[in-house]
């Protein structure tokens, strides 16, 4: 009697927390929640698309909507961001938004960082120098225009052309007129602690990126031994333009053991 008394509080211990709606520490998900950063002239509404396929798969997702004001206050606003999160965090940028991860995701919530058609500085590096190294079509173009306090942004009439040839023009004539212009100075500052030396990356590749050259998002990820993904024919704006993709290799960089 008293042996089948000990096995009958024993079953009762281990539906405990069954009964009060939770799993045993090592049944618990350690899947990160996904926080997608926007890069230059645009704003996190881009990322639609890729914020749909994922919240479809049950990922927790978070858009940064950064002010582009100043390298300070983009990193500030993605920390703020990072620090809203519960659990492990996968920090996922595109173009500009690729030098704001790179700073911010030193977050110790942070497991890893995606790259879309992103920057990648080292410390003490900054986009605008390392764009030097491989230059792209656009840096060789006269399609980037400043205002007269600073702040850069594309001619809208090449809009289309060198950010998002594969987008629908009506769309591209839409997405020209409601740029965010960014300050020219947020391309020139220097990185402090890369994350990326620290923790895992990726880095997709779109092979008609006219913004940043492809040899340089190649060259960056060769660096920081990322794990790359090429996608033929695809412009800068491939997280618009090809969310299947980058959805998959952010699901891809959500699996990964920890």
């Amino acid at each position: 009697m008293r042996a089948l008394s000990a096995m009958r509080w024993s079953i009762i211990l281990l539906a405990l927390p069954l009964l009060d709606g939770t799993l045993p520490a090592q049944e618990t998900s350690a899947r990160p929640s996904i926080v997608l950063v926007h890069g230059a002239w645009v704003d996190g509404s881009g990322w639609r698309g890729v914020f749909d396929r994922l919240t479809t798969d049950g990922f927790d997702v978070t858009v940064v909507q950064q002010p582009l004001t100043s390298f300070r206050d983009d990193v500030a606003a993605t920390r703020r961001i990072l620090d809203l999160q519960r659990g492990p965090v996968l920090l996922v940028a595109h173009s500009y938004g690729g030098s704001v991860i790179t700073e911010a995701g030193t977050h110790p919530a942070v497991v890893g960082l995606v790259y879309v058609a992103a920057h990648m500085p080292d410390a003490g590096e900054s986009e605008a120098a390392d764009g030097k190294r491989f230059p792209s079509d656009l840096a060789r173009s006269t399609a980037i225009r400043t205002t007269k306090d600073g702040f850069t942004y594309l001619e809208p009439s090449q809009f289309h052309a060198y950010f998002a040839a594969d987008v629908p023009a009506a769309q591209a004539a839409f997405m020209a007129r409601s740029q965010v212009p960014i300050a020219s100075a947020n391309f020139s500052t220097p990185i402090t602690t890369p994350a990326w030396r620290s923790k895992p990356s990726w880095m997709l590749i779109p092979t008609k990126d006219r913004v940043i050259n492809p040899e340089l998002e190649r060259w960056y990820a060769t660096r920081a031994k990322s794990q790359i993904v090429e996608v033929a024919g695809a412009s800068h704006a491939v997280y618009l333009s090809r969310p299947d993709e980058v959805a998959a290799l952010i699901r891809t960089a959500a699996s990964r053991p920890r």
